[in-house]
């Protein structure tokens, strides 16, 4: 750094005149160097030149007047005395004037050099006060410059930190959207396995088609998978504009940190900027411009605001976290313990037409069985009833040929009487064998009828088995599991 304020002896603008061989009178040289300055007129631009050395230099430097009795005239236009002397020899002084003079210029001289050392003194002190109120002054805009950087830095770790917890959050919180997705997608198989297993629940045929615990549970499970969607479909909803909120927190946080950054470079290399670096230049009135949009209080209020609203952000998302939690473990429970009433009650409902079956099973076994039985009676009685009509036959002929018997052999002997009385018991036995033959084949129609409704109600016994067992409960085993619901895999 050059030194300001000390004149270079060695840049005068022209060179120094050559000294005369005669001195000039006492007059002449007063007058010869009044109004003179130490340096030309161009050289009072210069930058280097002080204006404590030009007011200096631009003092006129004068002598006394020679005499005291013209103290207001120059010394031009006072009148000289020429004597007379012998041998044509002329003095204008005398020599007293001549000592005075000398004592005037040694006491002028003395004077001179005295101010001059004074005003080297002050300029000295001036110098050491410019150099020092220099020093103080870079110092404090040093301290100054390093207590923002060092502000600066504290507020970038308070952003780092909270810009990588915002970061944690808003990943753990899009992982929590994806799980409620896939819950949400989840819950659509389930939703249309029940509702599968009602439409083919209407395929039951006869009386089977009730309206029975399993159908009743089946509803249930709709309207809860229904209930779980909508919860479900909500919370994702609000999840979604939370993610929109730590989003916009996070980009304030980033565009603050991005600003503290810059910021923080260009302070920390004002910082070390020193007289010796280089790059530093003039720039004419920039003191004058006042670019600054924030005070220290507002700028750090910002950066606390823009951290609080982070904060807060990441306190609702971490609330929404556990309450979606909550809401996944409490909608995969309700919809298990759903799933297993219905397939509780698919499971009695199955037993109880299998139980129901095995029974209609064991009556029709029973049925046909006493049809067989029925039939052969009814064949027995039919060739019982035929056995009698043969022996009525014989009976009635023998009484016919005994009608043929001459005059008195028309007896009615105990072989008439016997006869008589044989077709008599062969007819009584006849209708009582035709009532049991008629008996009988009503209740062979009876039990035909019975094995009808026996026959029909196994086969509707085993359609609804079928349908229960086979596609329904076979559909219903493929549920999601609860890890599947609440979205871990």
């Amino acid at each position: 750094m050059e030194l300001y304020g000390y004149p270079l002896k060695a840049k005068f603008n022209q060179p120094r005149p050559p000294p005369p061989k005669v001195l000039p009178a006492t007059s002449s040289m007063a007058a010869s160097y009044k109004n003179r300055i130490p340096c030309p007129p161009e050289s009072f631009s210069m930058p280097w030149m002080p204006n404590s050395y030009y007011k200096a230099a631009a003092l006129n430097p004068t002598l006394s007047p020679l005499t005291e009795s013209f103290p207001g005239l120059p010394p031009t236009k006072i009148v000289p005395l020429i004597s007379e002397r012998p041998n044509g020899v002329f003095t204008r002084h005398t020599l007293d004037d001549w000592h005075r003079s000398n004592m005037t210029n040694y006491k002028e001289s003395e004077t001179t050099r005295h101010n001059a050392e004074r005003l080297r003194a002050d300029l000295n002190r001036t110098i050491k006060d410019v150099y020092q109120q220099a020093k103080r002054t870079q110092g404090e805009s040093t301290k100054n410059l390093g207590e923002r950087v060092n502000d600066i830095e504290y507020w970038k770790s308070e952003l780092c930190i909270e810009l990588d917890a915002m970061i944690r959050e808003t990943n753990s919180l899009a992982d929590m959207q994806k799980r409620l997705e896939r819950a949400l997608a989840d819950t659509e198989g389930p939703f249309q396995v029940a509702h599968k297993c009602l439409l083919n629940r209407e395929k039951r045929m006869g009386i089977d088609l009730v309206s029975d615990d399993v159908e009743k549970q089946l509803i249930t499970e709709i309207k809860i998978i229904r209930s779980c969607r909508e919860r479900l479909q909500q919370c994702l909803e609000t999840v979604n504009s939370q993610l929109m909120c730590n989003k916009e927190a996070r980009q304030e946080l980033e565009k603050d940190l991005a600003d503290k950054q810059m910021g923080h470079h260009i302070d920390s290399k004002c910082y070390q900027l020193k007289n010796t670096s280089r790059g530093i230049h003039f720039f004419k009135g920039v003191e004058r411009v006042d670019a600054t949009v924030s005070v220290p209080e507002t700028w750090a209020r910002f950066t606390d605001n823009n951290i609080f609203r982070s904060q807060s952000a990441r306190a609702a998302s971490a609330k929404l976290r556990a309450s979606t939690e909550s809401l996944l473990m409490g909608t995969a429970d309700e919809m298990w313990r759903q799933f297993s009433k219905v397939n509780d009650a698919f499971t009695s409902r199955i037993t109880e037409i299998a139980n129901a079956k095995s029974k209609i099973q064991t009556h029709l076994a029973k049925t046909r069985q006493e049809i067989f039985q029925i039939e052969t009676k009814i064949q027995v009685i039919q060739k019982t009833i035929k056995d009698k009509e043969v022996q009525l036959k014989v009976a009635q002929t023998r009484l016919d040929e005994r009608t043929r018997r001459p005059n008195v052999e028309l007896c009615r002997d105990a072989a008439q009487l016997r006869l008589v009385q044989e077709v008599n018991e062969i007819n009584e036995t006849l209708r009582n064998l035709h009532q049991c033959l008629r008996a009988s084949e009503d209740m062979l129609q009876m039990l035909v009828r019975s094995k009808g409704v026996l026959e029909h109600d196994l086969v509707v016994k085993n359609n609804s088995l079928f349908i229960d067992q086979e596609r329904c409960m076979g559909m219903r085993k493929s549920y999601p599991s609860t890890v599947q619901i609440l979205g871990y895999v």
